[in-house]
């Protein structure tokens, strides 16, 4: 067995030596082999939880940072020994004279603090040790990502709790980073890892959906390609076309925002259409003139544009999208690129590699990490660093044209804020593409917007829940001059039932609050408060109720209200707190809310309504 691994070891670290060779001087490619000995022989004691010698953790990351995120030798020497002093009897200074400054720089980034004393906790001021280092470089980040995105690909061998506060690091703060940094594959395997240890039962059944999608739709969508791949060609355009399914944690994103069941999702999927042009300056160009050949033979989808190209993404994705009309009744969503476009949504910051590049990445977080620490109490940095800096972001324009950009789903409020925090505080209504608002409404991409003040106007505590970015949430906790603090049993937010997957958080009175486990709150606690998880049996009492809403979606007929009010008071013997329904064009829309004992039994009621003749659908609020 010491003889398998060790011979799987060589193979698996000379990808690492190949790779490096190609690009490299054979001086630095001396020191990456020097590294990977001193790696193995400072961990030749440990093991894996695989029970693999520990050796191949570091190999691991090595290969990542070589293969994956195309970085040079020094980063590549860090993710050998990135482990060493944290784990080993080797110090920063043994790394700093074998390997040099800026090798032991990088590793000192990505060591964890062994002090007890920490500022706010040990994984806060690990997040807060990171960030810092973009004050200088940023590949110390990418290392670390490396780092984590090898932990979750091994993470099944972890205890269940320690999943929880890795998976749940990686949801809040890892995979976010990734995509801010524009790393997009590393972003999307981050989520859908988290995903899976998080909510197992959700992710397999989601999972299951999305097969089942692509074979039922194979026929249909080979069609559509086949036909757009004649149209290019017939023009003379070289393009490669394909369909790119959307993850289990993108499509339960969506079903969590819209409150939509699977079926109901729409653009599950999107057609990817990468052309060749060896001139940046052309693409632009060669996009319109794609996009003019496809509409001229596909009905296009009215406002169904939207250009990328003109107005990157704050991490750099470009491309022109549009929603064309199939053959069988479908819009479907097309993305038009190049292949240098494809090639950063794929490595962001380190698709291209000069300096001037880098520099004006790092320059970008320095800018806005000083803004955050300049505005917030220490408690809430990186709260809103994830909140804000690393959301999906979107642009919109104050009337005299000048773009600002947000978080997508920030509000008016978020945007006066933005402009200056006395507007923010006596914000009135808000001006929305001429048409008047509340300061509350989401905003989209390319809105124009106004806010009209009013000295009379002061913020009340309703608005924080209208607000996203980290100079609104700063002002008003500050104005407020409170903290909420939570003497509740279950999580308000997410109103968990015995029966779902739970995991519970001992408070500081010793008491447990119960969350859902998709919830976003205990994603977020369980990033920074890791050891307060405890296991919960969040069982079902018989004098135990729970309230919740359901919403019916029906064609009208004859005695269709009747027939749900007596699936619910009679057949299932429940009784209703409310019912709410209102018709139109013969279409029912009605709201129902009741208590249960738990989520078997939502679900036996989710059941029986859906089988009521003319019920289309039914779900949860």
């Amino acid at each position: 067995m010491i003889q398998n691994y060790d011979m799987m070891i060589q193979e698996k670290v000379q990808v690492v030596f190949t790779e490096m060779e190609k690009r490299v001087s054979a001086e630095d490619m001396v020191r990456i082999r020097a590294a990977f000995e001193l790696a193995r022989e400072a961990h030749a004691m440990q093991k894996r939880k695989t029970g693999e010698p520990y050796i191949i953790h570091p190999i691991a990351v090595a290969t990542i940072v070589a293969m994956e995120l195309k970085l040079g030798a020094n980063p590549v020497i860090a993710a050998f020994l990135h482990d060493v002093v944290e784990d080993t009897d080797y110090t920063i200074d043994d790394i700093r004279q074998r390997f040099g400054d800026d090798v032991a720089f990088l590793v000192s980034v990505v060591t964890k603090k062994s002090t007890g004393n920490y500022e706010i906790s040990k994984q806060v001021d690990n997040y807060k040790q990171m960030l810092n280092s973009i004050h200088y470089d940023i590949r110390a980040l990418l290392v670390k990502l490396a780092d984590r995105l090898h932990n979750m690909r091994t993470l099944s061998s972890m205890r269940p709790d320690k999943q929880m506060k890795i998976a749940g690091e990686t949801d809040f703060f890892y995979a976010p980073l990734a995509n801010r940094l524009g790393l997009y594959n590393v972003k999307i395997e981050l989520e859908n890892l988290s995903f899976q240890y998080r909510c197992p039962q959700e992710y397999a059944l989601i999972a299951g959906l999305i097969q089942k999608d692509k074979e039922s739709l194979h026929e249909k969508l080979s069609a559509f390609t086949e036909k757009i791949r004649e149209v290019l060609t017939m023009d003379g355009i070289d393009a490669q076309i394909k369909i790119v399914f959307n993850a289990p944690y993108s499509i339960w994103r969506k079903m969590r925002r819209t409150g939509d069941d699977f079926s109901h999702i729409p653009f599950r999927h999107v057609v990817d259409v990468v052309f060749s042009c060896p001139k940046e300056e052309q693409e632009k160009d060669m996009a319109l003139r794609i996009y003019s050949r496809l509409s001229s033979v596909f009905s296009e989808r009215p406002c169904g544009i939207i250009n990328y190209i003109d107005s990157p993404k704050e991490n750099g994705y470009q491309s022109f999208h549009v929603q064309l009309l199939s053959s069988y009744g479908c819009w479907e969503e097309v993305h038009i690129s190049s292949e240098r476009m494809s090639r950063a949504s794929q490595l962001g910051v380190v698709a291209e590699r000069s300096e001037d590049n880098v520099r004006r990445w790092i320059d970008k977080f320095r800018m806005v990490l000083r803004d955050m620490e300049f505005h917030q109490k220490e408690g809430d940095f990186i709260e809103n660093v994830v909140t804000t800096f690393y959301n999906d972001d979107i642009m919109v324009f104050t009337p005299n044209g000048k773009s600002v950009n947000l978080p997508k789903r920030a509000t008016a409020l978020d945007f006066a804020f933005e402009i200056h925090s006395e507007i923010g505080k006596h914000a009135h209504v808000a001006m929305i593409n001429g048409q008047l608002a509340s300061i509350k409404t989401v905003l989209h991409r390319g809105d124009i917007v106004k806010i009209i003040t009013n000295e009379d106007i002061l913020p009340n505590p309703d608005w924080m829940k209208h607000v996203l970015t980290y100079k609104a949430k700063g002002f008003l906790k500050r104005y407020f001059e409170k903290q909420e603090e939570n003497d509740y049993h279950y999580c308000p937010n997410c109103q968990p039932i015995p029966g779902e997957e739970v995991i519970g958080f001992k408070e500081k009175d010793g008491s447990v609050t119960v969350h859902k486990r998709n919830c976003s709150i205990a994603v977020s606690l369980a990033s920074r408060q890791g050891d307060s998880i405890v296991s919960v049996d969040y069982a079902e009492k018989p004098d135990m109720l729970y309230p919740v809403s359901i919403h019916i979606l029906a064609i009208d007929r004859f005695h269709l209200l009747f027939d749900i009010i007596n699936c619910i008071t009679n057949e299932l013997q429940l009784s209703m707190d409310s019912i709410s329904t209102s018709t139109t064009d013969c279409i029912v829309n009605c709201t129902i809310n009741f208590k249960v004992h738990s989520f078997v039994e939502l679900q036996t009621i989710i059941n029986h309504m859906s089988a009521i003749d003319g019920v289309e659908e039914v779900k949860r609020i």
